[in-house]
C-alpha cells in the first residue's frame, strides 16, 4: 500500500514548479543568491529528446552569469542565419546572423541539443546547498495567505502527499501551467494555431548538401523548415494539412515520404517524429499575490524566430534579483509588479514577429505577403533582429535610457564586464565624472557594494557611454540600464535611489 500520510510542511523562500531550461535557470540564479529554493518536477529525468534548438547572445550572457556558459558552449553550433526560398529554390529573403562575437560578448545565434543543455543546468544546481530538487513530484494545489503559500504535491514514487511553505511560487510549468490556472489568468490569443510535424534525425554520414543555414521552404503544397543542429543532428518542421490525421502522419513510412526531397532512410536514423500545435498567446496576468509565471506558462510563440525558450530565460533573469530584494526585505512586494510590465511587451513583440514570419511561410512567400510583412519603403526585403527593451518599470535618472540593454565589453585586464562586476548592480562611469563625484556619493556606492567600472578599467567604456549620451550608466543585475547620469548631481541621485533594490552581490562559483 502506498504511504499517503501527509508530511509536515518544509519551509522555503521560493518554490519553482517545473525543471525545464527556464525553471533550471531560475533555480541557478536563486541558488547564487542564497535563497532557499525547492524545485518540483513531475518527471524523473530531463526529457531525452530535442525540443528547443536555438538561443541567442543575451541568453548565453545569462548562462555566463550563472557560471555555466563555458560548459554549455562546446556542445553548441553557431547559426549562420535563415533563408526563405520558393518552390523552385529561388531565394526570397535572407536573414544572416553575424559570425563574429557581438556587443553582448557572445555570438548572435546558437544551435543546441536541449537534453545536453538541461543536463548542464541541472548539474549546476549541485553547487548550491540551498537548492533542493524533488523529481517525480506533482504539484496539485496552492493556498495563499498573508505570510506565504502552501504548496501541496504528491510524491509519485511513494504516493505520499506532501506540503511545502514558500514566500513565493514561480510556475515554470509550461503551456498547460497549473500555476496559471490557480492565478486564473486568461490568454490573449494572437491568432496563430497550426499543426506541424517535427522530425529529428541523426545523420549516419555527412551530407553537406543539406547546408548549415536554416531554410524556410515556402512551398504551396506543404511549407516546411530545415534546421541544422549541432553535430549530426538535423530537424525538419513540416506543415500538417487540415485533412491529415496526427497519428498517421508520424508513422515512419509517412515521415520518410515527407523527408524524401532531402534525405533517405539509409542516410539517417529517425530519432523523433511528433505533431505539435504551435500557438501564439500571452497570459493577461503573470502574477497574483505570491504566485508568478515564467516561460511558456506566461507566453507561447510559434518557433519561426527561435525565441520561445529565449523569452523564458529573459523572464527569469528579470525576476530572480527582484525576488531576492523582496525576500530580504530590501524592497516592497510591489517591486514584483514591474516584472510583467517590463517583460510583457518584449515577449509579445517577439511573438508578433514570429506570427508574421509564419504567415509569410504559409502564404508561400508571395509578393503580397512580403509587402505586408517585411518589405521596407525602399523595396528591399529585410528581417532585422530585435533589440530587447523593457516595458515600463524601474527607472531613474535620465529615463529615456532606462530599460535598454547594455553591451558587455572586456576590461583592460581581459575579463568580461559581467565576470568583473558579479550578479548585482554596477556603475559604469566616465573617469572625469567619478573623479569629480562628492565623497558622500562615492561612499554610498561603496557602502551599497556597487561595483564601479571606469574608463581606466575598461577603455571600451568611452565609446559605450558616448553612444548612450551619458557620463554614467547604472546597470541592473539583468544587464539592463536602470538609469543614467550626465553630471555629478545625477550621480548623487542614482546613489540615493539604489537602496531598496539591492540584493547582495552573488557569485556562480
Amino acid at each position: 500500500m502506498p504511504d499517503t500520510a501527509e508530511k509536515p510542511a518544509e519551509q522555503f523562500d521560493i518554490v519553482i514548479v517545473g525543471l525545464g531550461p527556464v525553471g533550471a535557470t531560475l533555480a541557478n540564479l536563486l541558488g547564487m543568491q542564497g535563497l532557499s529554493t525547492l524545485v518540483l518536477e513531475r518527471e524523473t529525468e530531463a526529457y531525452h529528446l530535442p525540443r528547443a534548438v536555438h538561443f541567442d547572445d543575451e541568453v548565453m550572457r545569462v548562462f555566463q552569469t550563472i557560471g555555466l556558459a563555458e560548459a554549455i558552449a562546446p556542445s553548441t553550433r553557431l547559426n549562420p542565419g535563415m533563408r526563405f526560398v520558393d518552390a523552385d529554390g529561388a531565394l526570397l529573403m535572407d536573414w544572416p546572423r553575424p559570425q563574429e562575437i557581438g556587443a553582448q560578448g557572445w555570438h548572435a545565434s546558437y544551435r543546441f541539443h536541449q537534453p545536453d543543455l538541461e543536463r548542464t543546468l541541472r548539474d549546476g544546481l549541485k553547487r548550491f546547498a540551498c537548492v533542493t530538487v524533488q523529481a517525480r513530484c506533482d504539484a496539485f494545489a496552492f493556498e495563499q495567505d498573508r505570510d506565504g503559500v502552501t504548496v501541496r504535491y504528491e510524491d509519485l514514487g511513494t504516493g505520499r502527499l506532501c506540503r511545502a511553505r514558500a514566500r513565493y511560487v514561480v510556475g515554470c510549468d509550461g503551456a498547460r501551467s497549473l500555476v496559471r490556472r490557480f492565478i486564473g489568468a486568461s490568454m490573449d490569443d494572437l491568432g496563430f494555431h497550426e499543426r506541424w510535424l517535427v522530425v529529428d534525425v541523426v545523420l549516419r554520414r555527412p551530407k553537406p548538401t543539406l547546408g548549415d543555414h536554416t531554410i524556410q521552404y515556402c512551398t504551396p503544397a506543404r511549407p516546411a523548415t530545415y534546421v541544422r543542429g549541432p553535430g549530426d543532428r538535423r530537424r525538419w518542421e513540416i506543415t500538417v494539412l487540415p485533412e491529415e490525421d496526427s497519428r498517421a502522419v508520424v508513422h515512419p513510412q509517412k515521415v520518410w515520404s515527407l523527408l524524401a526531397p532531402w534525405l533517405s532512410p539509409d542516410e539517417a536514423e529517425l530519432e523523433r517524429a511528433a505533431v505539435y500545435t504551435f500557438h501564439s498567446a500571452v497570459a493577461r496576468q503573470w502574477r497574483s499575490g505570491r504566485l508568478l509565471l515564467a516561460g511558456d506558462a506566461a507566453h507561447q510563440t510559434p518557433p519561426f524566430m527561435g525565441q520561445g525558450m529565449c523569452s523564458g530565460i529573459r523572464d527569469v533573469a528579470n525576476l530572480a534579483w527582484k525576488l531576492k530584494a523582496v525576500v530580504d526585505g530590501r524592497a516592497g512586494d510591489t517591486l514584483l509588479d514591474t516584472y510583467q510590465s517590463e517583460r510583457g511587451p518584449d515577449a509579445r513583440a517577439y511573438i508578433e514577429t514570429a506570427v508574421r514570419l509564419g504567415g509569410l511561410i504559409n502564404t508561400c512567400g508571395t509578393e503580397a505577403a512580403l509587402n505586408a510583412a517585411f518589405r521596407d519603403a525602399d523595396g528591399v526585403v529585410r528581417i532585422r533582429s530585435r533589440v530587447p527593451r523593457l516595458g515600463p518599470g524601474l527607472a531613474t535618472g535620465h529615463v529615456d535610457l532606462a530599460g535598454t540593454r547594455i553591451a558587455q565589453p572586456r576590461l583592460g585586464d581581459g575579463r568580461r564586464l559581467d565576470d568583473a562586476v558579479g550578479y548585482g548592480f554596477a556603475l559604469l562611469a566616465a573617469d572625469r565624472l567619478w573623479a569629480g563625484a562628492s565623497e558622500h556619493a562615492r561612499q554610498r556606492f561603496e557602502e551599497a557594494g556597487i561595483a564601479v567600472v571606469t574608463e581606466a578599467d575598461c577603455p571600451d567604456l568611452t565609446a559605450l557611454l558616448g553612444a548612450a549620451g551619458a557620463a554614467a550608466l547604472l546597470m541592473r543585475p539583468d544587464r539592463y540600464v536602470a538609469g543614467a547620469a550626465r553630471d555629478e548631481g545625477d550621480l548623487a541621485a542614482l546613489s540615493g535611489w539604489l537602496a531598496p533594490y539591492l540584493p547582495q552581490r552573488a557569485s556562480a562559483a
